[in-house]
C-alpha cells in the first residue's frame, strides 16, 4: 500500500530564511504540528487537514522545476512517518534537500544528505519546554560527518535574546552548525537585535525573513 503524506501546500519561491536565503527554492509544506508557538505564521498548516499525496506525486511536482533546492517544512514534518521515504527519494534526485523542524522530535533518522534547519524554542514562544536536548548531540555528530545543518533561535523580546545568548554559551554552539537569530517583527525590532548582537559580540547570524519583506501581503505560498 502506498504511503501518503498530508500536504498543506506546494510552492516555488525565494528562500526567505537560513544561510540559503535569497536562493530560489521549492517548498513542500506538510500538515500537522505538535507545538503552538505564540508567533506562528503558518497556523493553517495545523488547522487544516491538508491534501493526501503519494511520494511519487510530490516527486512529479518537484520535477517540473529543475536545478533548485527543495525544502520540506511544516507544521512539523517529522510527525508524518512517510517523510522519511520522501527525503530519501528527493536525495536520490540529486537535489539539495533541506528539512525545517521545530526541534521537539528526534533527528537521528534524518539522512545525512539532508540539511537540517532546527529551531531551539525560546521562552516567549511558549514552547521552550519542548526542546529535545539530545538533538544537539545529533547535530554535532552530523557535523563531524560533513552535514550542512543550521540552528535557529526565533526571538520575540530582549529577554529571549539573553536566554538564547545563554544557550549559545552553555552548549558551546559557536563550534556547532551556523547559529541564526531571527527577530519576530514587530515584537522585536531588527535594529534593536542588531545592536544587541554587536554589544555582546556574538558570533551568530542576524536573520530576517526575506519573504515577508518581499511580499508582506502574502500569508501563504511565500
Amino acid at each position: 500500500m502506498t504511503e501518503l503524506l498530508h500536504i498543506s501546500e506546494l510552492f516555488y519561491s525565494i528562500q526567505g530564511e537560513s544561510t540559503r536565503a535569497g536562493l530560489p527554492c521549492l517548498f513542500v509544506r506538510l500538515s500537522g504540528c505538535n507545538l503552538r508557538c505564540a508567533y506562528c505564521d503558518a497556523s493553517y498548516a495545523w488547522q487544516e487537514a491538508g491534501t493526501p499525496m503519494a511520494v511519487a506525486e510530490i516527486l512529479a511536482w518537484v520535477g517540473r522545476i529543475s536545478g533548485v533546492p527543495v525544502e520540506i517544512t511544516g507544521g512539523e514534518p517529522l510527525l508524518q512517518e512517510a517523510v522519511y521515504p520522501l527525503m530519501q527519494a528527493l536525495v536520490l534526485t540529486g537535489r539539495e534537500v533541506l528539512l525545517e523542524t521545530n526541534g521537539s522530535l528526534a533527528l537521528d533518522r534524518v539522512p545525512d544528505a539532508v540539511g537540517i534547519i532546527m529551531d531551539i524554542k525560546c521562552p516567549d514562544s511558549g514552547m521552550a519546554s519542548h526542546n529535545l536536548a539530545d538533538n544537539l548531540e545529533v547535530l554535532r555528530d552530523r557535523q563531524k560527518r560533513g552535514c550542512r545543518d543550521e540552528i535557529k533561535f526565533v526571538l520575540s523580546s530582549e529577554t529571549d535574546f539573553h536566554w538564547a545568548r545563554g544557550m549559545v554559551a552553555q552548549e558551546g554552539l559557536t563550534a556547532s552548525p551556523p547559529i541564526l537569530f531571527s527577530p519576530v517583527r514587530p515584537r522585536l525590532d531588527p535594529a534593536a537585535l542588531a545592536r544587541l548582537l554587536l554589544e555582546h559580540r556574538l558570533p551568530v547570524r542576524l536573520q530576517l525573513q526575506l519573504h515577508t519583506l518581499l511580499w508582506p501581503e502574502k500569508t501563504r505560498g511565500a
